[in-house]
């Protein structure tokens, strides 16, 4: 017979949900139009509608990259814990 593989299933952690929120967090500023939707304050004569969606392109690198990382950092913490228990 032949053996089959364990079945893992998907785990809700808290550094997960850290990740989701990190990666939700620029889409839902973005689709709030109604935060950003207006000329005042300026920066260096630029209106807020405009600065504030370029804030949000670097914002939104920081929190991507911030993810990856944590992402990763999970992943071999659960390589780590699943070689662990095997041996």
């Amino acid at each position: 017979m032949s053996e089959s593989p364990e079945v893992r299933h998907p785990v809700v952690t808290p550094v997960r949900v850290v990740i989701g929120l990190c990666l939700l967090a620029p889409f839902v500023a973005m689709l709030w139009v109604g935060s950003f939707s207006k000329t005042d304050p300026t920066f260096i004569g630029i209106p807020f509608f405009y600065w504030y969606q370029m804030l949000w392109v670097l914002v939104s690198t920081s929190l991507t990259m911030l993810a990856y990382q944590l992402w990763q950092r999970d992943q071999r913490a659960r390589k780590a814990q699943s070689g662990g228990a095997s041996k």
